[in-house]
């Protein structure tokens, strides 16, 4: 199952269908211009290789990231889940 990342904690309305949630088996994936940028999968946060891309990438993973009841403010915070 594939659907669209909607901003809840962001300012933004929408993302325009550039952030996209794959779920598979339990295990969420966070793609984010067709990129896998990120993945929760038993309650823990991973962020895969290109999680800061792009500022807009960024956007996207910090969302997924409070959606998951992770909140994260800054880039700097983020690290710890590389």
């Amino acid at each position: 199952m594939i659907y669209e990342l909607t901003p809840i904690y962001d300012a933004r309305q929408s993302f325009y269908a550039k952030a996209l949630v794959q779920v598979f088996e339990g295990v969420e994936v966070l793609l984010s211009y067709t990129m896998p940028v990120a993945k929760y999968e038993n309650g823990v946060l991973k962020l895969l290789e290109m999680w800061d891309y792009s500022p807009t990438t960024l956007r996207h993973v910090k969302e997924f990231a409070k959606q998951h009841n992770i909140f994260v403010n800054t880039k700097k915070d983020l690290l710890q889940y590389v």
